[in-house]
Formats: structure tokens, sequence, C-alpha cells
């Protein structure tokens, strides 16, 4: 064990009393790894707490603020700062279970990405991926009726003796140092948060990267309390915050422009990346509602209304220049697949086609033209993108 130390790379931003609780469960573990906190432009005493620790393996990063960096850009400067060959991204709101090192470490290698089981109270609905045991004392998921010695009896007694695997990917993830430098960290697209953890598992996936899920690697999971659930940020224990609203509605977007899908896993979270082909729609009877439903789902739109008041209201939403993408309907045209639409007739139906038209075109399989609903489809050529 020595010899694999591991660094635990937790940015935090006002979740001082789960930090404190992560941190302990860390160090309660038999070996001890080395910490690195990346404190985002904490108001609630985090830094002050840190200073009073005295730990010479705890690192520390820290964002005067008063802007917050986001776990984008933090976990990419830890990641950078770790002195280990191992590192685990690790959420602040995680408290370890005995032995989850020893069981993640069994099972990495070069190439592959391990991640521990989630524990969770139930506060987003079950699913095979997870064990849902609500391990509080009351109603409340909070920190400070949180029953740890619970918790710990029921790993010794049912959670450490299942030994089976599987090949889901989420939070927290370890692996080699070098493999994440090898996919470029997080992409920029995704600040300051969601999303940014589906996009950099799908590089995985396309990297080769072998994905492990011991089920005997626990970690008991507070849930979304970085922004979706965090108080600080005008949520709670099962509310979402304004904050997290706004964040993942415009990088769920950010991920279709960039996938030209939706975010896809099978059951157990494991990536289902469909191809991506060069699509241009054609629309006419344009507006800015049609645009804005249709915008992300293909590589250039060519419309012959309101181009620049769409602009104007979804710019500042991606660092991606829309002036590039939307275009006037006359337009020189030269994508590899085309999509006619008429704005003033399209619908639901239409939208989802739009939806899963990768996978159309991916099953129609050949060059030629086809309608669909209200939808005229062109396929020149079926040349797939690379993307990294």
């Amino acid at each position: 064990m020595e010899n694999n130390k591991i660094t635990f790379v937790i940015p935090s931003r006002n979740n001082l009393e789960f930090l404190q609780l992560a941190y302990k469960s860390i160090r309660d573990l038999k070996t001890k790894h080395e910490i690195l906190v990346l404190n985002d432009a904490s108001t609630d005493g985090t830094q002050e707490w840190i200073d009073s620790l005295g730990d010479d393996d705890l690192i520390v990063y820290h964002n005067p603020g008063p802007e917050r960096i986001g776990i984008v850009g933090m976990f990419d400067k830890g990641i950078e700062m770790a002195r280990t060959e191992i590192i685990m991204a690790y959420h602040a709101d995680m408290i370890a279970a005995p032995k989850l090192d020893e069981n993640i470490l069994k099972h990495l290698k070069k190439g592959t990405v391990v991640s521990a089981t989630r524990v969770e109270p139930p506060l987003h609905p079950p699913g095979p991926e997870k064990i849902t045991v609500n391990f509080h004392i009351g109603k409340e998921c909070e920190a400070n009726n949180f029953d740890h010695e619970a918790f710990i009896d029921w790993c010794y007694k049912v959670g450490l003796k299942d030994t089976k695997t599987t090949e889901g990917i989420f939070a927290p993830w370890c692996m080699y140092k070098e493999d994440f430098l090898a996919v470029g960290g997080h992409d920029e697209l995704f600040a300051p948060q969601s999303k940014e953890d589906s996009d950099l598992f799908n590089r995985f996936h396309l990297k080769g990267y072998k994905f492990i899920q011991p089920w005997d690697a626990l970690v008991y999971h507070f849930t979304s309390r970085g922004s979706r659930f965090n108080k600080h940020a005008g949520g709670a224990a099962g509310k979402n915050s304004e904050e997290w609203i706004h964040t993942t509605t415009k990088n769920m977007r950010n991920f279709i422009r960039k996938w030209g899908h939706a975010v896809k896993h099978d059951s157990l979270m494991k990536p289902i990346i469909p191809p991506k082909y060069d699509i241009g729609f054609i629309i006419k009877n344009s507006d800015i509602q049609v645009l804005a439903a249709l915008e992300p789902w293909c590589n250039t739109v060519y419309a012959d209304k309101d181009i620049e008041a769409y602009i104007d209201i979804e710019q500042e939403n991606t660092i991606i220049d829309l002036h590039n993408k939307v275009k006037p309907y006359d337009n020189e045209k030269n994508n590899g697949i085309f999509v006619e639409i008429d704005g003033s007739i399209f619908s639901q139906q239409d939208a989802q086609v739009i939806e899963n038209l990768s996978l159309i075109i991916q099953d129609s399989g050949e060059k030629g033209k086809f309608e669909i609903g209200n939808l005229k489809v062109d396929i020149i050529n079926l040349e797939k993108e690379v993307i990294k």
C-alpha cells in the first residue's frame, strides 16, 4: 500500500460540514494518503478550518474569490498539483467507507478507471448502479445528523461482502494521473460545472480505458451538495438551486452541440456514444424559438430570420462562436448531411426525430434523400466526426 498512495482531489465551495466528515473518513483509512483540497471562494469558514489542521499531507489551493472557478477548473488544477501517480476525483460530500482505498487499488492499473460504489439516501430515484440506504437520524439528510456508526456497522455486515464488479463510471473515480492528463482533462466548454463529467467519461471511453466499479469499494454520498442542493447557493436537500438549474440547462445544450446527442449511458452508467455527423439544418420560416430548439443539434444552421436576435440571446451561454454556426439561409452550404425544416409546421414529433437523428442516419447506412415527418433529409456522405 505504501507504494500506492492516492491523492484525493477535493474541490469544495461552502461545504465545510461535509468536507470535515470527508477529511476525517479519508484519514481513518489505514494508509495516510495525500488529500488535496481546492477551496473555491468559500465564505463558510473553510479556509480557517484548513489553516487550523496542521496536516503536512494536506495540500491546499485557495481561490480567494469572490467569483468561483467551479469544479471544471478546480479538478484539473488539483490533479496537476497532485504529487502521487494515482489520483481520485472525490467530492466534498462523500464519506469513505473502511477499505475504500484497498478495494479500489486492487483493480487499478494503467488504462483503467475505477469508480467507488455510492451509498445514498433516497434524495434521487434508486438505480442499479448504486445502493440506497439512509443513515441519517431524523428526516433531514444533513451532516449533523449522519449516523456514522450505523454506516460503518452496515459496511462490515453487508456492504463489504459484495465483491462483484460492473462497468460503470461516476464520482468518485480513481486512475493514474498520466492517463487523466492523456485525454486533456476537463473541457472548458462545461465550466463552471454540469455535464463536464459525462463529457470526460465519453472521452475516457473513446480512449479505450476500461471502467471498473467494485461493489465493496464504498462511499456514503450525501448527494449533490456542491451546487444542486447547496444551501449557500439557494438549494437544500432535495431542492434544486437556481444556480444549478441554470448551469445544467446551458451545459446540456453545450453537450449536445459537442456530441450531437444528449447524455447517454447504459443502466450501470457505462457511456453510450452514437456517431456524430456533419449536419446542416436549412430552416425557412425560422424564429427565435425554432432556432433555440434546433441549433444545438447540428453543425450549421442556415436560417431565413432572427439570426442575430438569437445569437444575442444565446451567445452568453456558450464559448462556441455562434456566428460561425448560425448563418443566413442563402449562405454557401457544404455539410455532409442536410435537413430541410419548415419552422411554421415543425412539431413535437419532428423534435423527437431530431433528437435521434444520428441513430436514424446510422441505421439508414447509405447516401440519398428521404422524408421523415415534416423533415427532408439529404445524405451526401456518412463521414463520422472525431470528437476530442
